[in-house]
C-alpha cells in the first residue's frame, strides 16, 4: 500500500489546483460570471478548502495577476552594461518583452482583468500599479543607460513609459481590446528594430 503524500505537498498540490481551475473559468466565462463554487467542482475540492487558500475571489484573482505579471518579466536580463554597445542591449530587451507577451494566458487575463476593472476602480487601481511594479526593471535600465552619459533623459519613468508605449501598441493593445492574433517571429523583429532605431534616434547620445 503507497504512502499518502505529505499534508504540506498534499496542500501546494491543491492549491496549484485551484490556480489552474480558476484560469480556465476566468478565461471562459469571465470575472463577473465565475463563482467559488464553480472553481472549487473545476479543482475537484469542497468550496471550504477554496477559501482556506483564497478568502475571496477577488483575492484568488489578485493572485492569480500576480503571477501574470511576474511570468511577464521571468528570464528578462533587465541589468545595463557599460561595455556593451546601447541599441545591441536595448533591442535584446525589446525582443524579449515581446516575445513574453506573446502567451495566450496573459492575452486573455489581461482582458478579463480589464472588463473586471470598468467595475471597480480600486481593482484597476491596484492592476496599473502592479504592472508598473513588473516594468520597473525597464526604468532602472533607463536610468543606468542615463547616468553613463549614453541616452538623453532626465526623467526615466517617463521614457519607460514611452517605450512601454511603443511595444504594446503593437503587441499587446491590439490584441487585447481588437482580438488580432500574436505578432509573427517576422513582426517581432520589424516592431524591435522599428523601436529600438526610433527610441534611439531621439533619446541616444550622438
Amino acid at each position: 500500500m503507497s504512502s499518502l503524500p505529505a499534508p504540506a505537498r498534499l496542500t501546494d498540490r491543491k492549491r496549484a489546483a485551484i490556480l489552474d481551475a480558476a484560469v480556465a473559468e476566468f478565461r471562459q466565462s469571465g470575472y463577473e460570471a465565475t463563482s467559488m463554487d464553480r472553481i472549487a467542482a473545476s479543482a475537484g475540492v469542497s468550496k471550504r478548502t477554496v477559501y482556506n487558500h483564497f478568502p475571496s475571489k477577488e483575492a484568488l484573482f489578485a493572485q492569480i495577476l500576480q503571477q501574470l505579471w511576474e511570468r511577464s518579466l521571468d528570464g528578462l536580463d533587465l541589468a545595463y552594461r557599460s561595455d556593451r554597445p546601447l541599441r545591441a542591449q536595448l533591442l535584446e530587451l525589446v525582443k524579449q518583452k515581446l516575445s513574453l507577451l506573446q502567451d495566450a494566458n496573459f492575452f486573455d487575463l489581461a482582458r478579463v482583468a480589464i472588463a473586471a476593472s470598468i467595475h471597480s476602480p480600486e481593482r484597476a487601481q491596484e492592476m496599473v500599479a502592479r504592472m508598473g511594479d513588473r516594468e520597473e526593471g525597464l526604468t532602472t535600465w533607463i536610468r543606468a543607460a542615463a547616468a553613463d552619459g549614453r541616452l538623453k533623459t532626465d526623467d526615466p519613468l517617463f521614457v519607460s513609459m514611452q517605450l512601454q508605449g511603443l511595444i504594446k501598441g503593437f503587441a499587446f493593445w491590439p490584441q487585447i481590446t481588437l482580438g488580432q492574433p500574436p505578432l509573427s517571429a517576422a513582426q517581432q523583429e520589424r516592431v524591435a528594430e522599428a523601436t529600438v532605431d526610433m527610441f534611439l534616434a531621439y533619446y541616444g547620445q550622438a
